[in-house]
Order: structure tokens, then sequence, then C-alpha cells
């Protein structure tokens, strides 16, 4: 688990979950797209909470306790980004596809409303939001 400036690697992200008891590993990978709300984005960047690396934690141990969870691993990009560039990466490995499809999916979701990174967005249009 991390929240970091370097660029996310998938590989490593991965490795962090392959398991031999696992038959299921999904991984997501989050990235700056060149628009949002139907307006052009020129520059995006995040920033985080000192408190985000533990809250990460927090949110990681607690899907971990789902059902046929075998591992995670996620890790969070703050800084300028580019686009095209990979804003979040989490995995699950699980003992099956379904659990490890659905441990996932709650991971995401969780560390998106609970950790405290937030982006800037600036549009084509000059407009500047933070969300």
């Amino acid at each position: 688990m991390d929240v970091r400036e370097t660029p996310l690697s998938l590989d490593e992200v991965y490795d962090a979950v392959t398991d031999p008891t696992a038959g299921g590993i999904v991984l997501f990978v989050g990235t700056v797209r060149d628009h949002d709300g139907g307006k052009g984005v020129t520059a995006l960047g995040y920033e985080s909470h000192p408190t985000a690396v533990a809250r990460l934690r927090a949110v990681v141990d607690e899907v971990a306790r789902e059902p046929g969870v075998v591992r995670l691993a996620a890790v969070h990009r703050t800084g300028e980004l580019r686009i095209g560039d990979r804003a979040v990466v989490v995995a699950v490995s699980a003992a099956h596809r379904a659990e490890a499809f659905a441990a996932c999916r709650l991971l995401i979701d969780r560390l998106k409303d609970e950790v405290p990174i937030w982006k800037h967005q600036e549009f084509v249009d000059g407009e500047a939001v933070w969300v």
C-alpha cells in the first residue's frame, strides 16, 4: 500500500497479490483522461493528506476480510500527471474470480470514498476545480 509521486508499476501491484492459493486476480488501473464532465482537461494533479497512507492501510485491512480474499495491493499517485498516466492501481487475488471481482470493486470504491486524496483539474476554458 502506498501513496507516492513516482510512476505506478502494474508488475509491482500484480506481483504483490500473486499466491498459489488464488484462482483469480483482478487488477484495476485508473488513468488520467483528457476530459471530465464534457470539458477538455489540460492538466491534473493529486494531493494527499498526511494520513492518506494510514487510511489506505485501514481500507485494505477491512476489504481483506471479505470472503475468499487472499491478497490485496493498492497504490495511488500524487503530484502532477499527464493525460494517460496511471493515477491508481489496485489488485485483489481471491480463491475464485467472482470474489476477486467483488473485492477489487469494493477496494477501489472505498479508496476513492475514504482515502484523503484530492484531484485538481484544469480545463481548456481556463476553469480549475478541486475534486
